[in-house]
C-alpha cells in the first residue's frame, strides 16, 4: 500500500482591498507565517498560500485525515489573526466569511469553505486545484461533468481501460442537505437532470467506478444558509486527481476553452460568463467580476508539495497561457452583451435564486401595496 496522504484547500474572505478586489499582501504573509510555523511543529507537512480574488487560500498537505480539528483550527486561527488584521486596517468586507464566533472542530459550517481528500499515493500523484471568485458552488458542475463524464472532451473515457468503467459522482441537495451517487455513463441523463439545476444540486466528489479511487472533492459550503442573509458568493475550490487511469492534465483544462455562464457578479445577484485567468489576473473589477476561475497544478510525493532545493514548493499556473486567449475574449464580449439587460432577467437571476439578498426587502416593503385583481 502507498504512503496516506490528505490534501486540504480551505478559504475565507477575511478582508480585501479595494472593495472586493483582491487580499492584500500583508494578509498573504500573516498566513504564510502561521502556515510556516505549523509545518516547523510537524502539524502539516507542506503548505502554499495564495489568493483568488478577495478569498483567502490555504493548501496543505498533512497526515491527520480529513476533518482533522487540529488541520481546521489551524485554519481558523490563521483567518482570525487575518481578519483582525484586516479590521484594524479597516478593509472591506474584514471577515466576511467568519460566520460563527466560536470554533467547534471543524470550520465546516462556521463560514469558510473546505475542500479535502485522504489519497493512497500512487507511483505519482499530480494534482490540480481549482478556485472561483464570484461565483457559487454550482459554477464547477459543468467542468466536472465533462472532465468525468463527456467523451467529446475526455478521450480517455474511450481510449483508457480503467476509465471505460466511466466514475462515480456524488450530488449534495443544497436545499434538503441530502446527498445521492449516480454513475456515469449508466445513469448520465439523470445526472444532468440534477447538476443542471446549478443553484441546488452540486457535485461534491467523484470516484473512479471500477475501483472507487477517490478523484475530485470540492468546497460545499452555502453561507447565505448559514447567514440566513447575502454575504457573499460561496466561490468554491476544488481539488482533483489527474493521469495515471484518471483524466489527463489536458482533459482537465479542456472545458475551459470556452467561457460559459455561472451564478455570481455583482451583489451575487446576476448570471456572468467565468473567465479562466492567470494569479496575476486573479482579482475582479468590471461590475465586480467577471467572476474569476484560478486552477494550479503541483505534484504530491512522500506527503508533501514538491518543492525546489530552496524549499519553495513547485506550483504551476495552469492558466497562465495563451491557449485560454479565446476564453476570456468571449467572457468580455458575453459581459458586455448581457450587461445592456441592466437589471432585467436574465441578466439578474430569477426571484427563486435571490431569497437571501436585498430583493426580499424590497418585496416585503411592497407587500401591503399589492391588492386582488
Amino acid at each position: 500500500m502507498g504512503r496516506r496522504t490528505t490534501i486540504t484547500l480551505i478559504k475565507c474572505d477575511v478582508g480585501s482591498l479595494p472593495g472586493h478586489h483582491v487580499v492584500p499582501k500583508i494578509l498573504l504573509d500573516i498566513s504564510r507565517k502561521r502556515l510556516n510555523q505549523a509545518k516547523k511543529e510537524d502539524l502539516i507537512n507542506s503548505y502554499y498560500v495564495f489568493h483568488a480574488g478577495d478569498d483567502l487560500e490555504l493548501l496543505m498537505t498533512h497526515d491527520k485525515g480529513e476533518n482533522s480539528p487540529e488541520i481546521h483550527s489551524l485554519a481558523w486561527d490563521t483567518f482570525l489573526e487575518a481578519t483582525e488584521k484586516a479590521k484594524k486596517l479597516k478593509l472591506y468586507g474584514a471577515g466576511q466569511d467568519m460566520l460563527k464566533d466560536a470554533f467547534s472542530g471543524n470550520v465546516r459550517g462556521l463560514g469558510p469553505g473546505v475542500a479535502e481528500m485522504e489519497i493512497e499515493e500512487r507511483e505519482a500523484d499530480p494534482i490540480v486545484v481549482l478556485a472561483a471568485d464570484k461565483t457559487s458552488q454550482g459554477a464547477l458542475n459543468l467542468p466536472l461533468f465533462r472532465i468525468f463524464a463527456d467523451p467529446f472532451n475526455t478521450a480517455g473515457l474511450v481510449l483508457e481501460p480503467t476509465m471505460m468503467e466511466g466514475f462515480k459522482f456524488e450530488v449534495l441537495d443544497q436545499k434538503e442537505r441530502s446527498r445521492a451517487v449516480l454513475k456515469c455513463p449508466e445513469e448520465m441523463y439523470e445526472l444532468i437532470a440534477l447538476i443542471g439545476s446549478t443553484e441546488r444540486y452540486v457535485i461534491s466528489h467523484v470516484w473512479r467506478a471500477v475501483d472507487d479511487l477517490i478523484c475530485v472533492a470540492t468546497s460545499t459550503t452555502k453561507l447565505s444558509m448559514i447567514a440566513g442573509r447575502y454575504v457573499g458568493k460561496d466561490d468554491p475550490v476544488a481539488i482533483i486527481r489527474i493521469q495515471h487511469g484518471l483524466p489527463a492534465l489536458g482533459e482537465v483544462l479542456a472545458p475551459f476553452l470556452h467561457s460559459y455562464f455561472v451564478e455570481g457578479w455583482m451583489r451575487g445577484s446576476h448570471w456572468a460568463p467565468i473567465m479562466p485567468v492567470s494569479l496575476k489576473d486573479s482579482r475582479c473589477t468590471l461590475f465586480d467580476g467577471p467572476p474569476r476561475l484560478l486552477a494550479l497544478g503541483f505534484q504530491v510525493t512522500e506527503g508533501e508539495i514538491v518543492s525546489d532545493e530552496d524549499g519553495n514548493p513547485l506550483i504551476y499556473d495552469l492558466f497562465d497561457d495563451p491557449a485560454f486567449d479565446l476564453a476570456r475574449r468571449e467572457c468580455v464580449e458575453y459581459a458586455s452583451i448581457i450587461r445592456r439587460m441592466g437589471e432585467f432577467e436574465p441578466a439578474r437571476l430569477p426571484e427563486s435564486y435571490m431569497e437571501y439578498t436585498a430583493l426580499s426587502k424590497v418585496l416585503e416593503k411592497l407587500k401591503g401595496r399589492f391588492h386582488p385583481v
